[in-house]
């Protein structure tokens, strides 16, 4: 196996348009390692090949990597600890359900959204400055009260609520919601709807049909457990000839169903009561 490194602060630009900060790289076969630290305990893998070209790294630097348990629940926690941080999926489901928990928004659409975003890299940052897993620009991150960007769960925690701010903008038009995500409410206002921008408009329908895919499944594999749940026969002992207690298969809930239906809980009338 071929292993080449190589030191010093630098950004991988991919063929995506994302860049990747990182301290050091190493080159194993048909994939780079980009170290996010001095350290190679924090690193990502990325293909050689949708690698197009290293740069310096001109920007101020930071402290240095810190290891931290994202909190579920108090995300502020997490966002006052400087540095970069990694994230495996089981913390990042975490993450997403705990924002979907405080905005009432689908976790799914929020793992869309972010999957269209960064596609999961928690470090991803994009040639107009767009950093972290949902892509958080500098000034829509300060007005948030997001502190650092590169933190998973601030992150997630201010886009979802962004995201929440645009669909209460726009009545809960999803494609709205998305487009000014994507380009700017003063685009959308501009052009009464999706800006005629190729990026935007593949954008929007990337996440629908992404989320759309997942509501899918997800009542066809609550179909298929109602159905095999009817076709299991009743078993009994020989001895005492008392039914055996079957499995409880709990179904998904057939509402959260393709983005035409409702995707955003609307509080109740008497929510501040």
């Amino acid at each position: 196996m071929a292993c080449v490194s190589a030191y010093g602060t630098d950004l991988a630009v991919l063929q995506n348009g994302f860049s990747i900060r990182h301290d050091h790289r190493e080159v194993i076969g048909l994939i780079t390692r980009l170290y996010v630290g001095a350290a190679n305990t924090s690193y990502v893998d990325v293909p050689t090949l949708q690698i197009v070209h290293f740069e310096h790294d001109l920007t101020p630097a930071t402290s240095p990597v810190v290891r931290v348990n994202i909190p579920t629940a108090a995300p502020a926690i997490a966002a006052a600890v400087p540095g970069k941080f990694s994230l495996k999926a089981p913390a990042l489901d975490e993450v997403i359900h705990s924002a979907s928990d405080r905005t009432q928004i689908d976790p799914d659409l929020i793992s869309s959204v972010i999957h269209a975003e960064s596609g999961f890299n928690p470090h991803a940052l994009s040639p107009k400055g767009a950093r972290g897993l949902m892509q958080l620009m500098p000034g829509t991150a300060a007005n948030l009260g997001v502190a650092n960007a590169f933190d998973p769960g601030a992150n997630v925690d201010g886009g979802t609520r962004y995201l929440k701010e645009l669909l209460e903008l726009y009545n809960f038009d999803l494609i709205k919601a998305l487009a000014a995500y994507n380009a700017g409410p003063l685009r959308v206002k501009q052009y009464h709807g999706v800006p005629p921008y190729n990026e935007t408009r593949a954008y929007v329908a990337r996440i629908i049909r992404d989320f759309n895919r997942k509501k899918l499944a997800e009542q066809k594999a609550a179909a298929l457990a109602a159905k095999n749940k009817k076709r299991t026969p009743e078993k009994s002992s020989p001895l005492t000839q008392v039914p055996v207690t079957q499995i409880k298969v709990t179904q998904a809930p057939v509402t959260q169903a393709p983005v035409t239906q409702i995707i955003v809980q609307r509080p109740p009338a008497d929510a501040s009561q």
